[in-house]
């Protein structure tokens, strides 16, 4: 074995630096990619930003034949294609918006031989005929991209994907790579089974430590939405909807006060949807409102952040929309707004699903990003151990971590709370029970004599904000209900009676105001400062301009973790130039004049 890793390994290397501009793998690519050199199955899982691509487009360059790359989404393929063509990879892809010549063209190349890398939309590839016609091509891997789709429990299930099972069959002695960022052991499982193949199993560490996670219980949410924004104002971000309506209402506003946003959603047709992604892939636009509608077809590497304006229904949902950010390794964060009303509706779409299993699994899930909502420990830790990981440190990366909540005796304040919901006969919700709480005179509350019951006014020294939180943790902890089928009221379950009772106690996480720790290693992920400095700032009016000549994103041309190292190097020459990381052969020959004249001009 040793005789065939080493020069598989100088291959391999040789490879990475020429076409994509880098002098080592990360961990475990390396190995992935020797795995399928030799013919073998795999299925990796690896986070968004950890270099997927990698393990089979190497794979395809070294191996015969062509790499065949099933892929979800049109603007996916385009983006990937276009990039590994200005790397001098011959790709293509074969989809819906090639026109018939354009396609006769694609299946020429292909036939000839004349291709490394096809893309393809699973219906086509699945397809009868053009099973056949692969039959008479020299085929290298196929690379199923996204494959947690396979699963009937991931949470992007395509009917299509699950019927890639045939490849195996037609073709036995053809590596599989399938490739995820998200799949719990079930949905690993489901790959396999689903694709009839037995694979080496590589899972890589699902930690991105460039990420900052934030949550904050949901108050004033436009307000706090605005906050935030002016803290990342300029930088390209994503913001997440529950619904199209929360979409089109926060893009009006966002518009109204100055911000460069967009909305996407599968109600805009298809013309709609991709002016939106041209924009944002071409940085013409700063922020997308969308459902999870967006995200999986958008390869943009300088994401600075990701916004979850409603509460996603699991953690696997919440970390690949997170991890759309960061891409390129410089930091960005995150932000998740949530309260009891999302719960309830996610519950409520639960509820509507006539499966039993799936009822109890998506259940599952649901309190699982409950938990994670309501951590008072590290959050990265929790997601980590989600996907199985083991986490013994906290990653001081986290708001967690940057303001640990105080743990306190909440007994009598969850006393008063339950006491009113038994107070009020279980009939009413949220809102009306904190009302009552804090001796409001509304009309609702003189209209049904709830002035006159013994609970009113027993919570006025508290804030609505104060008693929202105990409610929530209360519901989570399963000491009350909201009642999905009957307008979301309140109800006490059988573990309130002994609390309510006094023979027990209950204790709950209250935010602080300040910091707690020393905020040290937090500063050190913030935004590297040569980022704005005016250097970085005249690379990327270069970036721009070359990337306006040849109508393609700026990102494609270098990424701002390229740029940023330049201004690390400041190379003089060319071979100084191609020692930067991102800088390889091809990118060298066709930018390297423009961006060393940049850097000369300035150093002088």
């Amino acid at each position: 074995m040793e005789t065939i890793v080493a020069p598989i390994t100088r291959k391999t290397l040789s490879v990475l630096k020429e076409y994509f501009g880098f002098d080592s793998f990360r961990t475990p690519q390396e190995e992935i990619i020797n795995d399928v050199i030799v013919g073998n199955d795999v299925l990796v899982l690896m986070p968004t930003g950890g270099g997927k691509s990698l393990c089979y487009q190497i794979p395809a360059l070294i191996r015969s034949g062509v790499g065949i790359v099933v892929s979800p989404l049109i603007a996916l393929m385009e983006d990937q294609v276009t990039a590994l063509r200005l790397q001098g990879i011959r790709a293509a892809y074969y989809n819906s918006s090639l026109t018939s010549k354009e396609a006769k063209n694609v299946l020429i190349q292909l036939h000839n031989g004349e291709l490394d890398l096809l893309y393809i939309a699973p219906e086509r590839l699945i397809n009868i005929s053009f099973l056949e016609r692969l039959k008479e091509c020299n085929i290298a891997l196929f690379a199923i991209d996204e494959a947690h789709c396979i699963s009937q429990w991931g949470h992007d299930f395509r009917p299509e994907y699950a019927a890639l099972g045939v490849l195996k069959a037609q073709f036995p002695y053809v590596p599989i790579v399938a490739l995820t960022a998200t799949a719990d052991r079930q949905t690993r499982q489901d790959i396999v089974e689903k694709l009839n193949y037995v694979p080496n199993k590589y899972i890589a560490s699902f930690n991105r430590p460039n990420i900052h996670y934030k949550v904050v219980p949901k108050i004033h949410a436009l307000k706090q939405l605005n906050q935030f924004l002016r803290s990342v104002e300029q930088q390209s971000g994503i913001i997440y909807c529950g619904t199209r309506n929360s979409v089109e209402n926060l893009v009006e506003k966002l518009q109204t006060t100055g911000f460069k946003a967009r909305a996407y959603h599968a109600g805009l047709s298809h013309d709609e949807r991709k002016e939106v992604q041209t924009l944002f892939r071409y940085d013409r636009i700063d922020i997308v409102v969308a459902t999870i509608a967006f995200g999986m077809g958008i390869d943009k590497p300088n994401v600075r952040f990701v916004v979850h304006y409603d509460l996603p229904k699991n953690i696997e949902a919440y970390y690949q929309e997170t991890g759309r950010a960061g891409r390129d390794g410089l930091p960005a964060q995150t932000l998740l707004l949530y309260d009891a009303a999302d719960s309830a509706r996610l519950r409520s779409w639960i509820v509507n699903n006539p499966l039993d299993e799936q009822r109890y699994v998506e259940t599952n899930k649901l309190n699982h990003m409950l938990a994670f909502a309501e951590a008072s420990h590290c959050r990265r830790q929790i997601l980590l151990r989600y996907f199985d990981e083991s986490s013994e440190t906290k990653c001081e990366y986290c708001d967690v971590c940057d303001n640990p909540p105080i743990t306190a005796d909440a007994t009598e304040d969850a006393q008063k709370f339950l006491s009113c919901i038994y107070r009020l006969r279980q009939n009413y919700g949220l809102m009306h029970t904190i009302d009552v709480l804090r001796g409001s005179t509304s009309d609702k509350i003189k209209q049904y004599g709830h002035e006159q019951l013994s609970t009113f006014s027993i919570g006025k020294d508290k804030s609505i904000h104060y008693w929202k939180q105990l409610a929530w943790q209360l519901i989570h902890k399963e000491y009350c209900i909201q009642d999905m089928n009957h307008f979301n009221v309140l109800k006490l379950t059988p573990k309130a009676i002994p609390l309510l009772k006094g023979e027990e106690k209950i204790f709950l996480t209250l935010p602080n105001k300040e910091p707690q720790h020393d905020k040290r290693k937090s500063k050190e992920r913030r935004p590297i400062q040569s980022t704005n400095s005016p250097l970085f700032e005249m690379l990327r009016v270069l970036r721009r301009k070359l990337a306006d000549e040849e109508n393609k994103p700026p990102f494609m041309i270098f990424s701002d973790a390229t740029l940023h190292a330049m201004t690390e190097v400041k190379p003089q020459s060319m071979e100084q130039l191609l020692t930067v990381p991102g800088v390889g052969q091809h990118k060298l020959a066709r930018y390297g004049s423009q961006f060393l004249n940049a850097l000369k001009e300035y150093t002088e």
